[in-house]
């Protein structure tokens, strides 16, 4: 196997790369759709069941805040939506979620990938462990961030 093939390998121990999709308002609906469909499962939690419900209007507390599928080799992040991101449909609805499995490596991707572009939200401490950050890089595209 030629010597590039394993650098690339050798960093999939270190991130992993998925697809966050947004469903405003219909997360719930489209899991239910893809573990039909591709016979699939799903782990959901809802802005209530987190320590940040008090914080969101009662109306959104039953909205999904966080959602993983996993199928034969599909799988993807998703939710309802978000603060940071208008809602709506016709101007995209898919971050491209990060998680590190170092934190000093995930610092310095986050630092990387977000020069020239637009933090939203910096690298800090989240409540379900380790820390989160969202940013646009310099091309436009949406990011999350996930590190120890």
């Amino acid at each position: 196997m030629p010597a590039h093939v394993h650098a690339v390998k050798g960093y999939s121990t270190l991130m992993q790369l998925q697809p966050y999709l947004f469903f405003y308002g219909r997360c719930e609906e489209a899991l239910e759709f893809y573990k039909k469909t591709l016979g699939g499962t799903y782990e959901l939690m809802r802005v209530g069941d987190t320590p940040m419900a008090d914080q969101f209007p009662a109306d959104q507390r039953d909205k999904v805040m966080h959602a993983s599928f996993t199928a034969d080799a599909v799988s993807f992040l998703c939710a309802d939506g978000r603060e940071t991101k208008a809602v709506d449909p016709e101007a995209g609805n898919m971050s491209l979620a990060l998680t590190a499995t170092d934190a000093a490596e995930g610092d310095r991707v986050f630092r990387a990938l977000s020069d020239g572009g637009t933090v939203k939200m910096p690298l800090e401490a989240a409540f379900w462990g380790g820390r989160f950050g969202m940013f646009v890089d310099r091309f436009g595209n949406d990011w999350m961030m996930t590190t120890p």
